[in-house]
C-alpha cells in the first residue's frame, strides 16, 4: 500500500517571519492606538500616550498601513523581502526626521521622543531582514 505523495511543506524566510510578525505587531499598536485616541483631531500636536509612545489618529493609520503591507508581502519570500527593505528605509527616514523635530503632525516631540528609538530599532531590524538574512538556498518565491 503506498501513502500519496504530498508537496513538501515550504519554509518561510526570516524575512517572511519578520513581515508576519512585525505586520501583527503593527496591527495591535494601530488598534490600540485607535482605542486610546478615537478618530477625532487627526494630526494634533498634543498626542495621546500609549504605553511611553506619542499617538494621534494619523500616526495610527500609518501603523495600521505598515501592518497591511507586512502582512500581505509575509506569504511571498520576494514580497517580504521588499516590503523589509521599503519599510525600513521609510522608518529610518521617518527616524531621522523624528530626531530633528519634523515629525510634530505624528505627536512625536523631538530627540528624546521614545518614537525615534523604537523606529530606529525597527528600521534595523527590517533593514537587516529584508537584505542580510536570506539564506542561498531559498529559491525566489
Amino acid at each position: 500500500m503506498t501513502r500519496p505523495q504530498t508537496a513538501p511543506a515550504r519554509t518561510w524566510t526570516p524575512a517572511q517571519k519578520f513581515a508576519a510578525l512585525f505586520g501583527t505587531v503593527y496591527l495591535l499598536v494601530a488598534v490600540a492606538g485607535f482605542a486610546v485616541t478615537g478618530f477625532s483631531d487627526f494630526t494634533g500636536m498634543h498626542s495621546h500616550k500609549l504605553l511611553i509612545f506619542a499617538v494621534n489618529p494619523l500616526h495610527n493609520v500609518i501603523h495600521l498601513v505598515l501592518a497591511l503591507v507586512w502582512l500581505a508581502a509575509a506569504p511571498r519570500a520576494r514580497a517580504a523581502r521588499a516590503a523589509d527593505l521599503v519599510l525600513g528605509a521609510v522608518l529610518g527616514l521617518v527616524t531621522v526626521l523624528g530626531f530633528f523635530g519634523g515629525m510634530g503632525m505624528l505627536g512625536m516631540s523631538g530627540l528624546a521622543d521614545p518614537d525615534n528609538f523604537l523606529h530606529l530599532i525597527t528600521a534595523t531590524l527590517a533593514l537587516y531582514f529584508g537584505s542580510m538574512a536570506v539564506a542561498p538556498s531559498v529559491d525566489a518565491r
